[in-house]
C-alpha cells in the first residue's frame, strides 16, 4: 500500500505546472482532458518529484469555496516536504529561481530545513541532511 497522489488546489493549471516543472524540477506525468462531476470540462495534471513515488494532483479551484482553500490548505501550517540530498545547493537554486523562503534555513535533529511557498502560497519544508 502506498499513497498515488496528493491534492494541490491551484488557481490556475498553467502557472502551477510551470512552478513544479521548470521551477522544482518536478516531471509532468499527466496533463489530459477531464470532466467534472457535472460535466463541464478540467484537466486532470499530475506532476511527480524525480524518482519519487507520490504524484501531485493539481486541481484548479472550482468555485468560491474551492477558491478560498488555495493557498491554505494546511491552514498555515507546512503541509508539504520536499526531501534533497544537497540542502545548500538546491536552497540556492530555488532562491535563484525566485521562490520565496518564509524562514531562513536552519538546523534541526532531522536535518536542514527552510520554508518556502508553492505557486499557490502553501508552505513546504525544504529538508537536507543535517
Amino acid at each position: 500500500m502506498h499513497i498515488e497522489l496528493v491534492t494541490i488546489v491551484v488557481d490556475d493549471y498553467d502557472r502551477a505546472i510551470g512552478f513544479f516543472t521548470d521551477v522544482l524540477g518536478f516531471d509532468l506525468v499527466e496533463d489530459s482532458p477531464a470532466r467534472t462531476d457535472d460535466g463541464r470540462p478540467k484537466r486532470w495534471v499530475v506532476v511527480r518529484p524525480p524518482g519519487g513515488g507520490t504524484g501531485i494532483l493539481l486541481a484548479r479551484a472550482d468555485g468560491p469555496r474551492q477558491a478560498a482553500a488555495v493557498g491554505g490548505q494546511v491552514a498555515g501550517r507546512v503541509g508539504f516536504f520536499l526531501r534533497v540530498a544537497d540542502f545548500d545547493a538546491e536552497h540556492a537554486r530555488l532562491t535563484a529561481a525566485g521562490v520565496e523562503f518564509v524562514a531562513a534555513p536552519r538546523t534541526e535533529p532531522y536535518g536542514r530545513v527552510a520554508v518556502f511557498l508553492d505557486v499557490a502560497g502553501n508552505r513546504w519544508d525544504l529538508l537536507g541532511p543535517a
